[in-house]
């Protein structure tokens, strides 16, 4: 075994010296040709640089063989001793079997034929020493060797190989047929350092005479041919570093290189100017990009929440409707019975209230979503608009048996805005706050004026906003809670149009909570007209008119203008009601209204023209007209303003907008 072992190590030395002498012949040749009178030619010059280049590639291919060498040294040693290992193992397993150590004592002492094995040793499972070798003149020759290491008193359950100071040693597992038989232990010298000292040796001379050699042709290259190179490359790397496109190479040659130096220059200018105009166009296409992202965000956004509003206003108009045909049923089955039949109106004038708020919501968000949600501003008092807005939430909250305060400063406070949207938007606060607050809960309104804005908090004590809601609350169609088991009603717009009205005020809504189950709080804050002072005391409440008024209802609708004829009749008002302009026309003269409630859409002549017709009777030329419509778009407002309107109700009309008209009049 020991004679085919070293047989295959002589073979592959023999051939890695016949490989080296093979670069070395290869090296000879290219030092005589690169040593022959240098080319005039670029090609020429292309070829030796490449030689040159070619020549230092080898000398550090053959310092990396040297170093490739060094490394699989310990490998191939140790592979060496793992199969010795294994023959003895495979030769030691009847010994212990039968526990013969007499035979295991003679199979290690065959390891005598490898000097360079100094000492082995057979263990068995329990850790007793079975057999043990030492190489005698291995002994003569050094030092005794340190005893063996205590491990191996407690042999590891795996074989493989460790490294001790110069020797190796290798412990492989004896098993025959599964069963753990015993370990065997062989240490063997290892000097790497006399190896590592010979090749460093060589590959010192190698090294040193391979730098020579590079130092002179770079040197000789360099006054040749690099040097213009080098001053192309100096720029480009300047280009490169500084992106001034406006350097330009020295041309100190007329050969190819002068004219490769001069295409160089020409291309530093085209790409210039070719690379500013990159730049634009990649500005301006990220900007783009980024655009159209956002854009698609949005509108996937968009589009998702306007599924999950569709599906809500779907199930929140088929809500009122059913209880509306059953109050209907209710009325039709009452016969005699006052009772039944006053239940049953009580609960179509709720759910009447609540698809009427319903469809305002509706036109609110038509109205945002293109632009066209404006306010008219006039000078106003807060106390009257929250006053107004308490009136609307009040049948929602008494319903839910929610306490209610509300902290107004005596001192009138007079704004520049529009008296129907703040009303608006303090509505939609309290319903807010009414809907998320268990019953029994509190809720607040509470103005005050600091510094030179107007502040008005809604604080309620109900089921607050997470931290990641406050940012989306103020979006279109988000909900707090958008469960199928959710207990309110609504179609998320609320919040939004409130936001939107404050903003067009001049104006900012904020929402704050401190978690969920703690309440939130929306506050408004409103500029204060600096121009405006006031000394005026609260108006009292809106009631109806304290005196009686001659009031002319001009509407197609015969249900509509007799039923309202007869509700102002019941607030002691002299009504007449017509149902076409010319009708209309033909009452006034005698009649002289002091308020005139026209519909829009009558028939051969408009509501519009007939209230330019009405300002210019004597009779109608300082009455109040009211033009009383289903038309409800900003351009209708406009319209009705410039025909001589002073107000634009949109139906169905609550008593109560009828009524502060009224008031306001008086």
């Amino acid at each position: 075994m020991a004679s085919r072992t070293h047989v295959r190590m002589y073979n592959a030395v023999s051939r890695r010296c016949d490989a080296e002498r093979g670069w070395v012949n290869r090296g000879k040749h290219m030092l005589e040709f690169i040593l022959n009178p240098f080319p005039r030619s670029l090609r020429g010059k292309i070829i030796a640089v490449v030689l040159a280049t070619t020549l230092v590639a080898l000398t550090v291919m053959a310092a990396a063989l040297v170093a490739y060498d060094l490394i699989t040294y310990e490998r191939s040693r140790a592979n060496d001793l793992v199969s010795l290992a294994g023959i003895i193992a495979r030769a030691s397993t009847p010994s212990l079997a039968f526990d013969d150590p007499k035979a295991a004592q003679e199979n290690l002492t065959l390891l005598r034929v490898r000097p360079n094995i100094s000492d082995a040793a057979i263990y068995t499972p329990d850790g007793r020493r079975f057999a043990s070798y030492e190489q005698s003149r291995a002994e003569a020759r050094r030092p005794p060797p340190a005893p063996l290491p205590a491990q191996l008193a407690q042999p590891p359950a795996d074989s493989g190989y460790t490294i001790e100071d110069d020797r190796v040693v290798i412990h492989q597992r004896i098993v025959d047929r599964g069963e753990f038989l015993g370990t065997i232990y062989i240490r063997g010298e290892y000097e790497p350092l006399v190896r590592l000292n010979d090749y460093l040796t060589i590959m010192l001379m190698v090294m040193l005479a391979s730098l020579a050699a590079a130092v002179l042709f770079s040197i000789w290259l360099q006054r040749r041919i690099t040097h213009p190179i080098f001053a192309v490359t100096e720029v480009a790397r300047q280009v490169m570093a500084r992106r001034d496109f406006s350097l330009r190479a020295k041309k100190t040659t007329d050969d190819e290189i002068g004219v490769l130096v001069e295409a160089f220059n020409e291309m530093l200018g085209e790409v210039g100017r070719r690379a500013q105009a990159l730049e634009e166009f990649n500005r301006a296409l990220e900007h783009e990009t980024h655009v159209r992202r956002a854009a698609e965000e949005a509108l996937r956004e968009t589009d998702r929440r306007k599924d999950e509003f569709l599906a809500t206003l779907a199930h929140e108009l088929r809500n009122p409707l059913a209880p509306l045909r059953n109050a209907l049923e209710l009325l039709r089955r009452a016969g005699g019975d006052p009772a039944m039949a006053a239940t049953a109106r009580d609960m179509m004038g709720r759910q009447l209230r609540q698809m009427i708020r319903l469809v305002d919501d509706l036109l609110d968000v038509s109205r945002i979503t293109t632009g066209k949600l404006a306010v008219h501003k006039e000078s106003v008092e807060l106390q009257p608009i929250i006053r107004s807005a308490v009136e609307t939430s009040r049948p929602l909250i008494d319903a839910r048996r929610q306490v209610l305060t509300v902290r107004l400063q005596e001192e009138p406070v007079h704004l520049e805005a529009d008296s129907t949207r703040l009303a608006q938007v303090f509505s939609n606060l309290l319903n807010n706050a009414s809907k998320f607050t268990p019953a029994a809960g509190q809720i607040e309104i509470a103005a005050a004026c600091v510094g030179g804005e107007l502040r008005v908090a809604v604080t309620d004590t109900g089921i607050g906003l997470s931290p990641e809601m406050l940012p989306a609350i103020f979006e279109m169609f988000t909900q707090a809670d958008s469960s199928l088991e959710r207990t309110q009603a609504g179609l998320g717009v609320g919040l939004t149009l409130a936001r939107r009205l404050i903003e067009l005020h001049g104006g900012t809504l904020e929402a704050s909570s401190r978690g969920l189950g703690l309440g939130s709080r929306f506050t408004v804050r409103l500029p204060l007209p600096e121009s405006i002072r006031t000394a005026a005391s609260l108006a009292p409440p809106l009631t109806a008119s304290a005196k009686r008024c001659r009031v002319l209802l001009v509407d197609d609708n015969v249900d509509f203008a007799t039923s309202l004829a007869e509700l102002l009749k019941t607030l002691d008002h002299d009504v007449r009601v017509a149902h076409d302009a010319e009708q209309a026309l033909g009452m006034v003269a005698q009649f002289k209204p002091d308020f005139a409630f026209l519909d829009i859409g009558l028939p051969r002549m408009n509501g519009y023209d007939l209230a330019r017709r009405l300002r210019t009777q004597p009779g109608t030329a300082d009455a109040v007209l009211v033009a009383i419509t289903g038309w409800g778009q900003e351009r209708d407002r406009t319209r009705s303003r410039e025909a001589g309107f002073q107000h634009h109700l949109v139906k169905p009309v609550e008593l109560s907008q009828i009524e502060s008209i009224f008031a306001a009049a008086a």
